[in-house]
């Protein structure tokens, strides 16, 4: 996986990615750069489409608010996590799938060249609060695609509980002092969680 699929990576708009500083991998070239050069809070979409040589109505076209311009991604992530539970093999596992696409999500998103992007959304509540509802978003999504896969067999509400807890392993691993190692930690338990479900379909 590249960083064109982390939640905070973004597809080319006009000639943006010509101005992309080198090795900005993560903040996603001038317009997030800026963001993190200055408060977050401080900078105004003027200020980012200026920045990024566009205009503000193309920031707009694309992208439904600040916020979203540091997450632009965050539809990648989301239809990665689905399709790890509708592109599995015949009769492949669904946690180990779900543990292959969240363990290299937190290796991209752990690398050195990540940290001042979380640093910016770890300092701003609009951007904290923001990604707290494009996980709950997620989770809902994953839910969703567990729920519709006949082979699963597992109730509606057992769906939404795995769904969560894999989101929230991201989470917990991104933080983690070994992230690899909390990954697998936390799956483990949602192996063990995912059993206990097993049959509870239809209730």
């Amino acid at each position: 996986m590249g960083t064109e699929d982390l939640p905070f990576a973004e597809p080319p708009v006009d000639g943006v990615h010509a101005r992309r500083p080198h090795g900005d991998a993560y903040p996603a070239g001038a317009r997030v750069g800026l963001l993190g050069v200055y408060d977050y809070d401080a900078v105004g979409i003027r200020d980012v489409a200026a920045e990024a040589d566009v205009a503000v109505t193309t920031l707009f076209s694309h992208f439904a608010s600040k916020e979203a311009l540091v997450f632009a991604q965050d539809q990648g992530f989301e239809q990665r996590l689905t399709r790890a539970v509708t592109d599995r093999a015949p009769g492949e596992p669904l946690v180990p799938a779900l543990r292959h696409e969240v363990r290299a999500l937190v290796r991209h998103c752990t690398a050195d060249s990540a940290a001042p992007i979380w640093r910016m959304i770890e300092a701003s509540p609009a951007l904290r609060e923001y990604e707290e509802s494009m996980r709950l978003r997620h989770a809902e999504s994953l839910a969703t695609a567990i729920a519709a896969d006949p082979g699963l067999s597992r109730s509606p509400t057992a769906c939404r509980a795995i769904a969560r807890f894999v989101v929230d392993a991201y989470a917990l691993a991104r933080e983690a002092a070994e992230p690899q190692a909390a990954v697998d930690e936390v799956f483990r338990m949602i192996e063990a969680a995912w059993e206990v479900t097993r049959g509870t379909a239809g209730r």
